[in-house]
């Protein structure tokens, strides 16, 4: 009796031995329950507001499970660097794998040698410096559309989150395949409704992602289903597409957009690049890419319209950098290298809100951070708006002060702000994109002032979750032009 009572106490003293242990390893976070984990918790309609919560309470990183996942949330810049430079695999989602054609893109895909080829592609091919000016035509005209339609409204509310959408779209389908959809507003509105349903659909719950028990609860919530109708539509979309450029009736055009740009690419690599990654690419562009631009157009004006003395210093920096111009003219891209203070503008509001506020990485063999155990398999949710507002990095980080960019190189500032992602799964676009939001935001600071309309609530930062962090109420205001005796 007595050695079975030894046995039992030393079993006993081992697991208490062994919870007490994993204790210490453990990052801190709040109470599981039972098969759910954090589940039930995380507040998928205020993501930030949660994480921020998080944050507050357990540090700059907070251990979560969901279902049978352990998940890590990372909130400091020091650490986001860390994991970021270790660990390049995404982790897979259902909605995403299938829309990207089980990773056949660039954005959902696992970090192995497709994707490296395609980053290659992208950066020598596709984003290259010189194809950015060859797309230069295709930036100015639609920043010059969005000016006459501003002009068209002179005096009245305008809705800007609006037309920063249209302008991101049509620039999009301009580089992407030669064409925007201009003033045809059927077409415009089912491929809009197509990519909204795209982006719900990639940061969607799924079961089968989190607890495979119970993934039989996607096909009856008729999640599947949703999913496979969008994957059949914007899959007929793109291959009318292709079609109309593999077509012998399609006209020569003076510069080549994207799908030319592949489909010269896969004549010339058959075997490395496939129908499929041509698709999962024009997938990131549409889908990815449109809202970024938007977004950053929209947070950055809102930023200058809670601060009045900056949009003053703003717009005086721009008409005195570029000089007056004819009324109904424009500013171009080559007068975008002038406007030193403009870009410290731009990257202020960038790192107080990013596009993409929520970075994800799969574990990859990464044993520990901060002397907190990282368990196989571990997601990372890398807060990237947490980290442009590191008090550790920066002085003041609520307040919107672009001198904090006027010294210093871009280089200085990877890392400690995350607004298109970070280390080798950076977005390859961001050259194009950076240099859309410089154009549309220099014409916008140029050519009117702004105010709210008389009756207008107060400038709000409420923000819609997703995979971009759009303006939850859109940014509505009179738009007045601007004369030199003003």
């Amino acid at each position: 009796m007595k050695i079975v009572v030894a046995i039992i106490i030393t079993l006993l003293l081992a697991v208490i031995h062994k919870m007490t242990l994993k204790k210490k390893k453990a990052a801190p976070g709040p109470r599981e329950v039972p098969l759910l984990g954090n589940l039930l918790q995380f507040d998928k309609s205020k993501p930030l507001v949660y994480l921020q919560h998080l944050h507050d309470k357990y540090g700059g990183v907070a251990y979560l499970r969901h279902g049978s996942t352990p998940v890590m949330v990372v909130s400091s810049a020091r650490l986001a660097k860390q994991v970021l430079k270790t660990n390049d695999n995404r982790p897979p989602v259902l909605g995403q794998q299938k829309l990207s054609y089980d990773g056949a893109d660039i954005a959902f895909s696992r970090y192995d040698s497709h994707w490296k080829e395609m980053r290659r592609l992208c950066a020598v091919h596709l984003f290259s410096p010189k194809q950015l000016v060859s797309f230069r035509p295709v930036r100015e005209a639609q920043v010059g559309r969005m000016m006459s339609k501003l002009r068209s409204r002179v005096n009245q509310p305008a809705n800007l989150s609006d037309m920063a959408m249209s302008l991101a779209s049509n620039i999009i389908c301009g580089v992407a395949f030669g064409k925007t959809y201009g003033d045809d507003e059927y077409k415009k509105k089912k491929l809009d409704k197509l990519v909204l349903e795209a982006q719900a659909l990639m940061v969607s719950f799924y079961f089968s992602d989190q607890l495979k028990v119970l993934s039989w609860l996607d096909k009856l919530s008729g999640l599947l289903n949703r999913v496979d109708k969008n994957f059949k539509e914007l899959d007929s979309f793109y291959q009318n597409l292709i079609d109309d450029h593999l077509s012998p009736s399609c006209k020569k055009k003076n510069s080549q957009d994207i799908i030319d740009l592949m489909i010269e690419l896969k004549r010339e690599k058959p075997d490395a690049i496939t129908w499929e990654h041509v698709k999962g690419l024009l997938m990131n562009l549409f889908v990815a890419g449109t809202d970024t631009v938007a977004a950053a157009v929209v947070w950055t004006m809102t930023g200058l319209m809670l601060r009045p003395d900056v949009m003053r210093k703003t717009q005086e920096h721009v008409r005195e950098a570029v000089g007056w111009k004819k009324q109904g003219a424009m500013i171009e891209e080559d007068e975008l290298t002038k406007l030193t203070y403009l870009k410290a503008v731009v990257m202020e509001g960038l790192r107080l809100y990013p596009p993409a506020p929520l970075l994800y990485r799969a574990e990859q063999g990464v044993g520990e951070i901060e002397g907190w155990e990282v368990e196989k398999g571990t997601k990372f949710i890398i807060n990237g708006w947490a980290v442009g507002r590191d008090p550790e990095v920066w002085k003041d980080p609520e307040d919107f002060v672009p001198e904090r960019f006027l010294n210093g190189s871009d280089r200085e500032w990877e890392f400690k702000m995350l607004p298109f992602g970070g280390g080798r799964r950076g977005c390859p676009g961001m050259g194009m994109g950076m240099l859309a939001i410089h154009l549309a935001l220099a014409n916008l600071l140029y050519c009117f002032d702004w105010a709210l309309p008389s009756s207008a609530p107060p400038i709000d930062t409420d923000a819609l979750p997703g995979l971009t962090m759009h303006k939850k109420n859109p940014l509505v205001l009179i738009p007045t032009p601007y004369t030199s005796s003003t």
